[in-house]
């Protein structure tokens, strides 16, 4: 039992370095964020199906569960728009310290899907973090508008992780994830044909963002999600969205790598980020400690 979670922890891990890479691609990627995403779940979708086949693996479900996953992919989709938004809105800091929050929500919403208690500690979370988050507010006022983009995204972020963690218990990993790409694909096609933005999906994006979104598409999305959720099986939604908080810390990291300067915040944004992400990764040891004083 140890060793499998062990195995589960260090697979997320490895996943999460991947996800640091997303938002520098989403910045790199020169078409707008709903055409981007457009991209991503129909190469994402097009992976698994692949995958599925080669596996011999059935993607038979009822029709209630059909429309449960597909319904899911809506969520993951709106997810990833509002995530690109908030990049081209401001700059991949202030969106990966922003989405750090990802954890708050996730512990308010997943109490609720599986009839548990609000945990006091996880509250007192969410109140210190809104203090990390004021202070990001009150030095970047300029990039305001990418700040309420990526807790709008940090938001549906928490509600598809927990919506995963009751679909893992019934269908495989690779099956969940291939009905959300296709559920993500198909709204945001009706979003742009009832739009009349049917241009966008029309337009060939260039050689090198070709290749962007392929990385995206598979490596990014394909792989690493599928992981993500697999792991489900033996770590609870709020502890996947704790691990997950490294990817501001790993994204950051390499957008100031990549892009220097224009990533460089003022020192008010980076004790608030620092504030957001000892708070978070303080839960597990906290946690750890809790268990082992009730198991004596």
């Amino acid at each position: 039992m140890f060793e499998t979670k062990l195995a589960s922890h260090i697979k997320l891990h490895s996943i999460v370095f991947i996800y640091g890479f997303t938002a520098i691609l989403g910045k790199l990627i020169s078409i707008s964020a709903v055409q981007l995403v457009w991209y991503r779940v129909m190469i994402a979708a097009v992976s698994f199906l692949i995958i599925l086949k080669i596996n011999r693996i059935s993607l038979i479900v009822s029709r209630k569960e059909a429309i449960r996953l597909l319904s899911a992919g809506l969520i993951v989709a709106a997810h990833w728009i509002t995530f690109f938004g908030a990049v081209k809105l401001s700059n991949v800091t202030v969106t990966l310290g922003t989405l750090a929050t990802t954890a708050v929500f996730t512990g308010l919403i997943e109490p609720f899907y599986f009839k548990k208690k609000i945990d006091f500690v996880e509250i007192l979370i969410g109140v210190i973090t809104v203090i990390g988050l004021y202070l990001i507010f009150q030095f970047e006022t300029r990039y305001w508008q990418g700040v309420v983009t990526a807790l709008i995204s940090a938001a549906l972020a928490g509600w598809f992780t927990v919506i995963n963690k009751k679909l893992v218990e019934v269908h495989r990993a690779r099956v969940i994830t291939f009905y959300e790409m296709v559920g993500g694909f198909i709204g945001i096609s009706l979003f742009l044909l009832i739009g009349g933005n049917t241009e966008q999906i029309l337009i060939i994006p260039t050689q090198t963002d070709i290749i962007y979104l392929l990385i995206l598409g598979i490596v990014c999305t394909a792989f690493a999600f599928t992981i993500q959720v697999d792991v489900m099986k033996q770590l609870t939604a709020y502890i996947v969205s704790l691990t997950i908080n490294l990817e501001p810390v790993y994204g950051i990291i390499f957008a100031y790598l990549i892009f220097g300067e224009s990533e460089f915040m003022s020192m008010g944004f980076y004790i608030g980020t620092a504030i957001i992400l000892i708070t978070v990764f303080g839960y597990p040891v906290y946690d750890s400690y809790n268990r082992k004083k009730i198991l004596g």
